[in-house]
């Protein structure tokens, strides 16, 4: 019933079957589902029901205050006791650039200092991934900062800003970005997305028409598409991308530039265990080490002023 007992959590935090669903990447239908057995479970009703909508009851209330302690009970049961050198398990979810990127680097860092602990990574997309730290089934994941709060339980950290560049046939490379993006195929990085979101919001806000031909959820296919010709993309430049595929330039935005944060969430837990607070600050040592890279290659690349 672990499943039941956070997807109800997640209504009581969300308010309704619908917001809850969105939230956690499930149907209406299918929490509704989910909150009948549970309720079939127990042995009483968590809501009062009239019509279409569903309110937590007294019953639901109570049972709300054990479902947080139970979840985070299960959380702890892979965590170490005392200090006798037992390790554990830390899920951490990650999208698809992190993992490349970021996380290599950290982990290394995190076995070599608590050898006897376990690491798994869960892949996803942002929302998704927020999701599931909210709801206690991974300890910490690194995401796109989301276009909206975060709720009070959660904690951001920002890991890196990524600037959004125009992808580019190499054959345009010397067409003006704005004339390119009004003139040629979009291939659209996926609205669903909080990139493709933050690509929208750019577009309405420098009242840019483009032609729609493509949208995609992958950044490393939009760069193939592109080099294949096909037309040109907002982007993020990121580290976890790699090169560019041959064929395929970046075109700067200058002063329109906009940035994609990425950043580490967490459970804001009252105590958490120490080998989870060393992981996460692997992460941002992590971050912080690429960041200084990747300046100080773009020093090295700049051209330089001349000197009377």
């Amino acid at each position: 019933m672990l499943r039941e007992l956070r997807t109800f959590i997640a209504v009581a935090r969300h308010g309704t079957f619908a917001g809850a669903g969105a939230h956690i990447g499930l149907t209406q239908s299918a929490v509704s589902a989910q909150m009948q057995r549970l309720e079939a479970h127990l042995g009483f009703a968590l809501f009062d029901r009239t019509g279409r909508s569903a309110t937590i009851n007294a019953a639901g209330r109570r049972t709300l205050e054990l479902a947080d302690e139970l979840i985070a009970l299960y959380a702890r049961l892979a965590e170490p006791e005392g200090d006798e050198g037992r390790g554990g398990t830390l899920s951490v979810g990650a999208i698809a650039s992190a993992h490349a990127a970021l996380l290599p680097n950290a982990i290394a860092a995190f076995r070599r200092a608590l050898p006897a602990w376990r690491i798994r990574l869960v892949p996803g997309v942002s929302l998704n991934l927020l999701a599931q730290v909210d709801a206690g089934e991974t300890d910490m994941a690194v995401i796109i900062r989301p276009p909206f709060s975060l709720p009070s339980e959660l904690k951001w950290r920002t890991l890196v800003a990524e600037p959004f560049v125009l992808l580019a046939p190499a054959a345009k490379k010397r067409v003006p970005w704005r004339e390119l993006i009004e003139t040629q195929p979009f291939i659209r990085y996926d609205r669903r997305s909080f990139g493709g979101r933050q690509v929208d919001v750019f577009l309405r806000k420098k009242r840019i028409a483009v032609r729609d031909a493509i949208e995609v959820d992958e950044l490393q296919g939009i760069a193939q598409l592109v080099a294949r010709g096909m037309g040109v993309a907002l982007v993020p430049q990121s580290p976890g991308i790699g090169a560019w595929p041959r064929g395929a330039v970046a075109l700067d935005l200058g002063d329109d530039t906009f940035h994609r944060e990425i950043g580490l969430v967490e459970r804001a837990r009252r105590a958490r265990h120490d080998a989870a607070t060393h992981l996460a600050e692997c992460i941002v040592k992590a971050a912080a080490h690429e960041s200084s890279k990747r300046d100080t290659s773009s020093a090295k690349r700049a051209p330089r002023k001349k000197t009377a």
